[in-house]
C-alpha cells in the first residue's frame, strides 16, 4: 500500500488527499446533524443542485456526445445514485457502522476495472466474505433485520461509487483529447440530477432542515464535499493508477472513523468496533496482499 501511494504521491497529495479530510467530517456531520431529522432525498437533492450551479459557468456545452453521456452516467452512479443509498444507510446504522461498511469500496474499484480490462481474480470473493463476517461480529448480538438491510444498502453505495470513478477514469482514458475537466464536470452533476430529482418528486417528504445550522450544512456538504470535493477527487482518479486509487478510497475509513469517534460518539463500543473493524481490515490486507504476490508469479 504504502509503494503504491508514493509513487504517486506528487498527483495523489494535492487532490484525493485534500478530498480525504473534507469528507472526513461529511460522515458525521450527516449522522449527527442531519439524519432522521432532514429528509434524505431533499438533502441529496440540494447538494446535487448546490455543486451543480457551482460548475454551471464553466461549462463548455460543445463537448463530443458519447464523451458528454459517458459524463452524466457516471454522475448518475457516483453521486445520484450513491446519495441515495448513502443518506438511507443512517437511518439503520450508527456512523461508524456504516464507515467501517465501506472498507468494500477499494475491492469493487478494483474489481471493477479488472473486469473491464477483462480479468477475474477469485480472492475478491473470499474478501467480501471476511468483511461480512467483521460486520456479524460489529453487532453480532443485535443482528437485526434493520441492520442486516443497512449493510447491503451500505454495499449498494459502495457499489454506485466505485462505478462511478472508476467509470470517469476509463472514460477519460479512452477520450485523451478532452479540454479541462473543470469545463466538463457540470456534466456529472446534470446526470446526479437526473436520479435525485425524481427520487425527491416520488419519495420525498416535507421534512425540512428547520434551523440554520443544517441549512449551514447543506450549504457547505453541496458546495464543499460534493461540489469541489468530486471534482477534485475524480480528477486525481485520472492522474492515478487503479491500485493507488483502490489504496485512497481505503483512507476514508480511518480518517471519518477518527473524527467521528473523537468529536462525537466517544461512547461507542470500541471492543467490539475494533475486533470487528480488525476482521474487516484484515480482508483488505489479504486483497492486497494477494495482489501483490499475483503480480510476482506473473513476473
Amino acid at each position: 500500500m504504502i509503494a503504491a501511494i508514493s509513487t504517486t504521491s506528487v498527483s495523489v497529495m494535492p487532490y484525493l488527499v485534500v478530498v480525504t479530510l473534507l469528507w472526513a467530517f461529511s460522515f458525521s456531520l450527516i449522522g449527527v446533524y442531519l439524519a432522521g431529522t432532514v429528509d434524505s432525498y431533499f438533502a441529496v437533492l440540494s447538494r446535487i443542485t448546490l455543486a451543480t450551479l457551482l460548475f454551471i459557468p464553466f461549462m463548455v456545452w460543445r463537448q463530443p456526445l458519447r464523451l458528454a453521456l459517458g459524463v452524466m452516467a457516471c454522475g448518475a452512479l457516483q453521486l445520484g445514485l450513491m446519495y441515495l443509498f448513502y443518506y438511507q444507510s443512517f437511518l439503520l446504522l450508527s456512523v461508524p457502522e456504516v464507515l467501517l461498511f465501506t472498507v468494500l469500496t477499494p475491492v469493487y474499484v478494483t474489481l471493477i476495472y479488472d473486469l473491464l480490462q477483462r480479468r477475474f481474480n477469485p480472492l475478491y470473493l473470499l474478501t467480501a466474505l471476511l468483511a461480512v463476517a467483521g460486520a456479524i461480529v460489529i453487532r453480532f448480538d443485535g443482528l437485526t433485520h434493520s441492520y442486516l438491510i443497512g449493510f447491503a444498502i451500505v454495499q449498494g453505495a459502495n457499489l454506485s461509487f466505485a462505478l462511478g470513478q472508476v467509470g470517469y477514469k476509463v472514460l477519460l482514458e479512452r477520450h485523451p483529447h478532452h479540454g479541462p475537466q473543470y469545463q466538463l464536470f457540470g456534466y456529472f452533476y446534470l446526470g446526479a440530477l437526473t436520479i435525485a430529482l425524481p427520487a425527491w418528486g416520488i419519495l420525498g417528504s416535507n421534512q425540512y432542515p428547520s434551523n440554520s445550522l443544517q441549512w449551514g450544512i447543506l450549504l457547505w456538504l453541496g458546495l464543499g464535499a460534493s461540489g469541489c470535493g468530486y471534482f477534485l477527487w475524480n480528477k486525481g482518479a485520472t492522474l492515478v493508477n487503479a491500485g493507488a486509487l483502490a489504496v485512497m478510497n481505503n483512507v476514508l475509513v480511518p480518517a471519518g472513523l477518527l473524527v467521528n469517534l473523537l468529536l462525537w460518539n466517544r461512547d461507542a463500543d470500541l471492543l467490539r468496533l475494533s475486533l470487528g473493524g480488525a476482521i474487516i481490515l484484515g480482508s483488505l490486507w489479504l486483497n492486497q496482499t494477494g495482489l501483490k504476490l499475483t503480480k510476482l508469479t506473473k513476473a
